[in-house]
């Protein structure tokens, strides 16, 4: 009988595999030497080869892996050697389904270097006891990473991965040390002093990205460069609540007094973290209305493209209300030309403009031409930034694949495995989002009767509604308005899922 043999060979690392014989070769060398040695058993070499150059053992997730699974439940293969068993796998479980399938395949499975053969129970018995020890011994490893990273951190001592703003990584000495950053730690000081003044994560980070700040920039040991991404809400919340900056170290739920020199003073660090604390349980900005002002979180600068916000003076007993723009209420008049606007004046215009529109049909039909347009460049914009959010997922998967696969101990490579896997978790839902807008969005249809419903029951709505109810309304139906200061003029723009929304509340009140 003709045994039908392939070989699998792997290593975790790609060291070394440009070589002219390299590991992989060595390995399928013996594979064929034993094969041979088995050729009055009528064993014989199949041609295709199956090679894992730089993947782990620790999972199955391995392209050749595939290929030779595929081919055994194809039955195309009737053995499989390899040089040793932690070769096929270093996981207990996975190697535990790998032999299933081949017991289902009548697949015998022979490792050339420790010499038996599944065919025999011997053999399956040693096999078992070795994928044991394999085990312990990956998980004792484990722990020995996890006991030095908490050595180090009790110490003091930075425990690596990716580095932060502020901080370069000095790898003169044996431990690796963080040493300050002159410029960047300006820049630091800065960003926490920004919150403090602004109060807002989105503001904050859109005021950093406007002067082109970006985060740490840094270089990994295989010369790639990293880093130097815009700044969002996330990172910029992981940076203001980093205790690194006040010369502590973080290990988990532990913070230690760290040897490296801080860049914050302690009480703006502090005061940061309370503001942080109290802004975390307000509600969303747009359910923050204290005096009823209408275009609350719908007002936009078309100079600078930053809100206006709702703002006040007091003069003799009485309140006088306006909008005013961030930028010039932040860095003064040089820094946008919108001048305040009185709240009364442009509360109306806008509501004006709204009834100008619900009666007459051809401003309608403008409107509704306009939302579709709207509503096709929201879907499109959602659809990059979805495609851009999966390149980013497959890209950490692969950096995250590359680093798990060095097998390496080093506390640097396992805090960057942490972090990499965090980022993708991250990304993972806000991926998650991103679909399901899109769902939602494929989904919605504006149809002009949802304008002519809406536009034609907003004066009988709006005289009963209260002035908090009549800012939701306008909430609804509105995205934002822009004022052009240069012109006087505003111009607006609706909210497409709440014309149908509204469309469909009026259509049930009228039953």
């Amino acid at each position: 009988k003709v045994v039908r043999c392939a070989i699998y060979t792997r290593k975790s690392t790609e060291e070394g595999l440009n070589q002219e014989f390299n590991s992989l070769d060595a390995q399928r060398e013996a594979g064929e030497a034993f094969i041979a040695s088995q050729k009055h058993e009528g064993w014989t070499l199949l041609p295709r080869r199956y090679d894992d150059g730089g993947f782990s053992g620790g999972n199955a997730e391995r392209p050749a892996l595939q290929r030779l699974m595929q081919d055994v439940a194809a039955g195309e293969i009737d053995c499989v050697v390899v040089y040793k068993v932690d070769r096929l796998s270093r996981s207990l479980l996975d190697f535990a389904k790998l032999m299933g399938t081949f017991e289902e395949q009548n697949v015998a499975f022979v490792s050339v270097t420790q010499q038996f053969n599944t065919n025999h129970s011997m053999g399956r018995l040693t096999l078992n006891i070795l994928l044991s020890f394999a085990q312990f011994e990956r998980e004792i490893i484990g722990e020995r990473i996890r006991d030095k990273l908490s050595a180090q951190a009790r110490k003091g001592k930075w425990k690596g991965g990716i580095p932060v703003l502020g901080y370069d990584v000095d790898r003169s000495t044996p431990t690796p040390k963080l040493v300050v950053n002159k410029a960047e730690a300006i820049q630091v000081r800065e960003i926490f002093e920004l919150y403090l003044s602004m109060g807002s994560l989105l503001l904050v980070a859109t005021e950093l990205n406007d002067r082109g700040w970006f985060s740490k920039r840094w270089t990994t040991k295989s010369g790639r460069k990293r880093g130097g991404v815009e700044f969002d809400k996330n990172n910029l919340h992981a940076l203001l609540t980093n205790p690194i900056y006040i010369g502590k170290i973080r290990h988990r739920d532990d913070v230690f007094n760290g040897e490296h020199a801080p860049i914050v003073e302690p009480a703006l660090f502090f005061r940061v973290a309370e503001r942080l604390k109290r802004n975390a349980y307000l509600p969303n900005p747009r359910s923050r209305n204290k005096y009823g002002s209408l275009l609350k979180g719908l007002l936009y600068c078309r100079g600078c493209g930053r809100a206006m916000t709702h703002t006040y003076n007091t003069a003799r007993k009485r309140r006088y209300r306006y909008y005013t723009c961030i930028s010039v209420l932040k860095q003064g008049r040089a820094a946008c030309p919108s001048r305040s606007l009185p709240a009364s004046e442009i509360e109306k215009a806008v509501v004006d403009q709204v009834r100008c529109i619900a009666k007459d049909p051809a401003l309608r039909r403008a409107v509704f031409d306009e939302t579709q347009v709207h509503l096709r460049q929201q879907l499109e914009e959602c659809r990059l930034n979805l495609a851009v959010s999966e390149r980013e997922i497959k890209w950490l998967e692969e950096e995250l694949k590359q680093t798990t696969q060095t097998g390496s101990t080093d506390s640097e490579m396992s805090k960057l495995a942490a972090d990499l896997q965090e980022r993708l978790s991250r990304e993972h839902h806000k991926y998650g989002k991103l679909s399901n807008r899109v769902t939602e969005m494929e989904a919605a249809e504006i149809k002009a009767s949802d304008i002519a419903r809406t536009m034609e029951n907003f004066d009988n709505l709006w005289s009963t509604l209260s002035p908090k109810e009549q800012w939701h309304m306008l909430s609804m139906l509105i995205q934002r308005v822009e004022f052009d200061a240069t012109e006087s003029s505003f111009e607006i723009f609706f909210e497409d899922a709440g014309i149908a929304a509204l469309s469909h509340a009026a259509e049930g009140s009228a039953r």
